[in-house]
């Protein structure tokens, strides 16, 4: 089955490529096989520059690849800008930070030299998600490339222009070839490349059920895993929280990436006390939302990112609705041309709904009404997932509390969740296992060798 990208906005396909036959992954494997044994040799210093040189090309290109992004995911340009600026802040931060991360650890000596030496792996898996489809890989690539690994990415067969398009400014920066392979192939062929010996480790950004898929087979294959899956992360806001800042957090934490990120906003939950205040600001907000063309300055929402994305949150919607929920504006689809969602929000949802703990991936925003930060916290971790939260409270009982219990990977006080690279990201329970980012990231594939001389 060929591999297409179609613009989500007009549906219509721009361009299909055949998938790699198994002599071909087989040709890629042996060609990241060989460049990791030169790779690995070379100095921290050139890989840094090369990573330097692929921030120059991502900033230098900005609105190629900016054009890129929203055509075959449907992001819109603003967006599609600031996540190819972002990608290019991740190559420096790993080209600058690098080599003292990857630094020897001393430890203690008894009258020997102890140290931990950090050593790249080889060959990494990387499977990764259309929704952010060139920081996603970045954020793998940067650490994993600057510790001396190499790269295989299997991208989102909606996104194949990205992937190559990576793999061009790598090899463009100065990588050596082979150093960082994009493989057109399908899910079903996923396996055949992981428990390959060749491979020696895997990452994957998805869903729930891909990230037990890949952890299964990685796991017979005693191959070491990174996974970061969904999230259906809590928003809390508490009576002593800056309205005006919440309701513009809970915007846009809610219709980033036209709602279609894992640490996005998803569930509201807020005390009774301000509760009618900041539902009748947000409905007002997300009345005032611009749908159409992701590629004018106008819009703030473009569609979703496939046909199947779109019917997903519609019937999530549809059910949850019928089972109790009340809609108060939007949530419903747009006919016509494009895979279009209007935004919307819900309240009053039964536990029974899907909505109440399921992600919901594109701009459908849950809304609880508790009467405790008790109940709060209590609502915000009764579902699977454990990726983001946040709290938005002038009180500091209440940030205590919401930081320690709240069962996620992380907390954000009085502003959304987002990632960067001096930060560890990463979930609990259903959201996955390890971390991506900061120095977590670059630990993720290297050996911690102990060295110990006498």
């Amino acid at each position: 089955m060929a591999i297409e990208t179609r613009n989500p906005a007009t549906e219509e396909v721009l361009e299909r490529f055949d998938p790699l036959t198994d002599e071909g992954i087989d040709k890629a494997l042996n060609t990241a096989a060989r460049a990791f044994q030169h790779f690995r040799r070379t100095e921290i210093a050139d890989r840094a520059r090369w990573m330097n040189n692929a921030a120059d090309i991502l900033e230098d290109e900005v609105n190629e690849w900016a054009t890129l992004l929203t055509t075959e995911m449907g992001k819109t340009l603003s967006a599609a800008i600031a996540e190819v600026k972002k990608s290019a802040q991740g190559c420096r931060y790993y080209a600058t930070h690098g080599e003292q991360l990857l630094a020897n650890e001393p430890l203690a000596s008894n009258g020997t030299n102890n140290f931990v030496r950090h050593l790249p792996l080889g060959p990494v898996l990387a499977v990764m998600p259309w929704n952010f489809p060139f920081w996603q890989v970045f954020r793998f690539a940067a650490p994993a490339l600057i510790a001396g690994n190499v790269g295989l990415l299997k991208h989102a067969s909606n996104v194949p222009r990205s992937a190559l398009a990576i793999q061009n400014i790598l090899e463009r920066a100065g990588f050596p070839e082979g150093t960082f392979q994009a493989l057109l192939i399908g899910s079903n062929q996923v396996q055949q490349v992981l428990t390959d010996s060749r491979v020696r480790a895997a990452t994957l950004t998805g869903s729930e059920a891909a990230g037990r898929a890949v952890a299964s087979r990685a796991g017979h294959s005693l191959k070491p895993t990174v996974l970061e899956l969904g999230g259906a992360d809590p928003f809390i806001v508490m009576p002593s929280a800056d309205l005006s800042d919440a309701v513009q957090a809970a915007v846009t934490g809610r219709t980033i990436n036209n709602g279609q990120s894992c640490i996005a906003a998803k569930r509201f939950i807020v005390h009774r006390d301000v509760y009618d205040e900041f539902t009748d600001r947000f409905v007002a907000e997300f009345e005032k939302l611009n749908i159409g063309d992701p590629m004018l300055d106008t819009t703030d929402i473009g569609p979703l990112a496939m046909a199947q994305i779109r019917d997903d949150i519609d019937e999530q919607v549809t059910v949850s609705t019928a089972l109790g929920a009340k809609k108060l504006i939007g949530a419903e689809r747009i006919q016509g041309q494009g895979y279009f969602y209007r935004p919307g929000i819900l309240a009053q949802i039964p536990d029974s709904a899907p909505a109440y703990a399921q992600e919901v991936f594109g701009p459908v925003a849950m809304l609880f009404h508790v009467s405790s930060l008790d109940e709060a916290i209590k609502v915000g971790n009764a579902t699977p997932f454990g990726l983001g939260s946040a709290i938005f409270t002038r009180d500091q009982q209440d940030i205590e509390r919401a930081t320690d219990e709240l069962d996620a990977g992380a907390t954000f006080v009085n502003q959304i969740v987002s990632s960067d690279p001096s930060r560890p990201f990463g979930g609990v329970k259903a959201s996955g296992y390890g971390r991506e980012l900061y120095r977590d990231g670059m630990m993720a594939f290297v050996n911690r060798k102990t060295i110990s001389i006498r």
